[in-house]
């Protein structure tokens, strides 16, 4: 038991991961806002087998592929491709730190049309689609918007429907904390003191309870909060400050209305969705992606897990995802 969380610890990764079959870049132009870059990949066994590749979006924004690497053991224990990437502005694709703030240049549009171009770069028609948390927004707006061809599942993972739900239930959860702790989030942030080491303290103390359980985080964990500190132009122009402080420009998004458009013929092989007990993505805030598509839906819940059970219960993950996409 953490001195962070009550019950049980989750058992976190079990085993490593293995290395990549290939990495590149792929161009990337976007013409409404000018936009000239390279998006960076992982791919984990073979394109050519005809085993339908898995694609995954990360979270953040702007947080980057690392904490999803436990992901490439679909290619190991079900001889599944897979393929992680960063979006542009984080990890090994091209920055853009000269954008903070433009609303009007970071926008869902521009990661769906990378996602597009990604796919296409590399030949592939039929694919699966892992979204988790932005991604998982992410993911449900390119499949509601785009219509994709070609898309077979969907797997949306600790993801909301709506950024103003998701806050209200973040409310629920601060009040939760320690005294002491929620009084300090709140102070700094009606102060305007988000930058400050007590805001950032605070912060760590909810992420410790409903980002990631794993105590001390897993490398892959730390990567993509490291990966933000050191560049903050997505997740701070898109997101805000914090998880539970949303005064971006996603602060009002919302999917929930248009989520009977993934039908059948959107995703022929259904959606699964996921998230853990102690999430910041609790029930309310992901429920919605389970009731309102009008294709086959699962819904799993991670007992021990909160934001990231790829990396709290690592193997009961892969057994679920790699048998919904066998199926």
């Amino acid at each position: 038991m953490s001195k962070y969380h009550p019950g049980p610890d989750p058992p976190g990764q079990e085993r490593p991961y293995p290395a990549p079959t290939k990495t590149g870049r792929i161009p990337f132009e976007y013409g409404p806002t000018g936009l000239k870059g390279e998006t960076y990949y992982l791919l984990w066994g073979s394109l050519s087998t005809g085993k339908t590749p898995l694609i995954c979006m990360h979270g953040g924004p702007g947080m980057g592929h690392n904490y999803l690497l436990p992901t490439a053991l679909l290619a190991t224990d079900f001889d599944i491709p897979v393929i992680l990437y960063d979006q542009v502005g984080c990890g090994e694709s091209t920055h853009f730190p000269e954008k903070k703030g433009d609303h009007d240049f970071w926008t869902p549009q521009l990661f769906m049309a990378e996602q597009e171009n990604l796919r296409k770069a590399l030949g592939i028609e039929t694919f699966d689609l892992l979204g988790q948390s932005w991604g998982g927004m992410l993911a449900g707006q390119y499949a509601i918007e785009m219509q994709p061809k070609g898309l077979r599942k969907l797997i949306i993972a600790d993801s909301p429907t709506d950024m103003e739900v998701w806050v209200r239930v973040a409310n629920g959860l601060r009040q939760q904390l320690p005294k002491e702790v929620a009084n300090t989030l709140q102070q700094c942030e009606d102060e305007g003191r988000t930058d400050s080491e007590e805001y950032t303290q605070a912060v760590d103390y909810f992420y410790r309870r409903h980002f990631c359980r794993v105590h001390p985080y897993p490398p892959e964990a730390q990567q993509i909060l490291d990966n933000v500190a050191k560049d903050p132009t997505v997740y701070e122009t898109m997101n805000g400050p914090s998880e539970f402080h949303v005064v971006g420009s996603l602060k009002t998004w919302s999917i929930t209305d248009q989520l009977h458009l993934i039908t059948e013929k959107t995703a022929p092989g259904g959606m699964l969705v996921m998230n853990g007990h102690f999430d910041e993505a609790q029930d309310e805030t992901t429920e919605a992606f389970f009731t309102k598509p009008s294709c086959k839906v699962k819904w799993i819940r991670y007992a021990l897990s909160s934001h990231t059970p790829m990396l709290e219960e690592t193997e009961k993950y892969l057994k679920d995802l790699g048998t919904f996409l066998s199926q």
